[in-house]
């Protein structure tokens, strides 16, 4: 999918939360019962984003030119999709688990470690998902909502799923230098390709910490339906 087709989906996206964010509010509330918390956590990264992501994301794209970035961005999507494919084998999903470690194969050997997403262009499409989303697959509710420091909204279940992508991540293991240096990495190279989503978001709410909740858990929903779905 292109990035314009990306952003475009994101933005039917934000505006059906923006419509039915009042219907479910309510509901969304009684799953928030640390809002007060969960509010200061908000408040604190949106001041990091202000006073440091966005700046630094402002410096990624102007200085490095769009090839390199795109060749950042696959070669941490590359080590993702070992994390999907063992997470659709989790699932039951044999054959998307199978397309999932051919994009690996094929983008770590002729992608040169991943830097070329060659697989996509081989009609070996990219999926979607993680230990939270098997946790929902299995059974497991979502719990209550949660705001993570810098990584951002969360729920019980998916927190307890990061906490498994962790601790099974080879980066965690690494040299302090390494491990920080590569997950800052990421997180930067994210958050610029995410600048006009966010923008977005700023623009489309006037309660952000409660449209981000919405968006989140609606989003969140809709991946464990798929889950479930293909495991059928």
């Amino acid at each position: 999918m292109s990035r314009s087709v990306s952003k475009s989906v994101f933005a039917v996206a934000c505006a059906l939360s923006l419509a039915t964010s009042s219907a479910v509010f309510a509901q969304d509330a009684q799953n928030d019962p640390l809002e007060p918390l969960n509010r200061g956590t908000f408040a604190f990264n949106e001041l990091l984003d202000t006073i440091f992501f966005k700046p630094v994301s402002t410096v990624w794209n102007a200085v490095l030119p769009k090839p390199v970035r795109t060749g950042v961005a696959n070669v941490f999507g590359n080590l993702d999709d070992v994390f999907i494919g063992t997470n659709h084998l989790l699932q039951g999903r044999g054959k998307d688990a199978g397309v999932d470690f051919q994009r690996v194969l094929v983008n770590t050997t002729v992608g040169i470690g991943g830097l070329i997403d060659v697989a996509s262009t081989q009609g070996l499409v990219k999926g979607d998902g993680d230990f939270g989303q098997t946790f929902g697959v299995w059974g497991v509710g979502s719990g209550f909502y949660l705001v993570l420091p810098v990584l951002g909204p969360s729920n019980a279940r998916d927190t307890v799923g990061r906490g498994v992508r962790i601790v099974s991540d080879p980066r965690t293991y690494a040299t302090p230098v390494v491990s920080y240096s590569l997950t800052g990495t990421e997180v930067v190279q994210y958050k610029a390709d995410n600048v006009e989503n966010a923008n977005l978001i700023d623009s489309s709410s006037l309660d952000k910490y409660a449209f981000t909740r919405n968006l989140y858990a609606q989003r969140r929903e809709g991946l464990v339906k798929a889950g479930r779905e293909a495991a059928r």
